[in-house]
């Protein structure tokens, strides 16, 4: 009888320490993105750790509108960047974006809990907005301007590959070390003009409109006496890296 109760005893104790283990490692981690300000972006995370190996969390991000960061990066993309239209849209647009992040997690070293190296499938949506643009448009020695702004809606999934760990009992870091990610996006380019465009101002907008070649990407050009309109669709791809700074209740 007493090797029963010392066995009853001992169990009881082992699972009460398994808990305070558990318990030790705080379930609850808010973020702070410390690298997104390079981009003119802030962003937060929220992460619940639901069991040594495995946690959830999302990310919101928000760009308010602004001039384009690493703008020279962005021309490189397109071609005809020479192109004085191009270049006046790419100089003068505000440019501002959104974003939210679900993703899993998987703890794969030893500690868990929330610490360690993991990785973490995830899927993104975001939106792309470019507004306040006043384009002049030259036609054999006559000029019009019109206002310029587009949308682009985007819905990609990745993997993130990342590690994650403590510098004191709530404080600690998280790093992104890489996660890219892949899917389509669509979106409309528009230029409304602020004077009726005849059939020859119409025209020329047409050809430089013609002239915006995004590689991959499939444009579909509209141009009327109110201004032009270009939809976009075709694939899209990105990437997430940073430090975060983590904060554990």
């Amino acid at each position: 009888m007493r090797h029963v109760q010392l066995t009853i005893a001992f169990i009881c104790i082992s699972l009460l320490g398994l808990a305070q283990h558990q318990d030790s490692y705080k379930k609850n981690i808010v973020k702070l993105n410390l690298t997104s300000p390079l981009l003119k972006n802030y962003s937060l995370q929220y992460e619940r750790v639901l069991s040594k190996r495995i946690s959830v969390a999302v990310s919101g991000r928000v760009m308010p509108s602004s001039t384009l960061p690493y703008k020279s990066l962005i021309k490189d993309q397109v071609t005809d960047v020479d192109d004085k239209y191009v270049d006046q849209f790419l100089d003068q647009a505000e440019f501002g974006n959104y974003a939210i992040t679900p993703e899993l997690r998987w703890y794969v070293g030893k500690k868990g809990y929330g610490r360690g190296f993991y990785l973490a499938p995830y899927y993104r949506f975001a939106t792309y907005q470019a507004k306040g643009t006043d384009i002049s448009v030259e036609d054999e020695g006559e000029s019009y301007s019109g206002d310029a702004d587009g949308t682009v809606t985007a819905h990609t999934g990745g993997l993130l590959l990342g590690a994650q760990w403590l510098l004191g009992k709530r404080i600690g870091l998280d790093l992104w070390l890489l996660g890219p990610n892949f899917g389509r996006g669509n979106g409309n380019l528009n230029l409304v003009s602020s004077t009726p465009l005849d059939e020859g101002e119409q025209t020329e907008l047409r050809s430089q409109l013609e002239k915006i070649d995004i590689p991959y990407t499939r444009e579909t050009y509209h141009v009327d006496a109110t201004g032009g309109r270009i939809e976009l669709t075709g694939p899209w791809a990105g990437v997430r890296a940073g430090l975060l700074l983590t904060f554990r209740f």
